[in-house]
């Protein structure tokens, strides 16, 4: 008979990695996005000039 709890916390082991690496994935964007230059900033008006700020 094959063992259930096994193959359950097994399962759930792999799921708890899986999930702690997206989370690590996501954190580390994040910190990129963070880090990173900012950009010029152009806004435009409903008649289609631009403005700069």
């Amino acid at each position: 008979m094959p063992d259930y709890k096994e193959m359950y916390l097994t399962l759930f082991r792999a799921t708890e990695q899986a999930i702690n690496t997206l989370i690590a994935a996501q954190q580390q964007c994040e910190e990129l996005y963070m880090d990173a230059p900012q950009g010029e900033l152009l806004l435009l008006s409903k008649y289609g000039e631009t403005e700069e700020t």
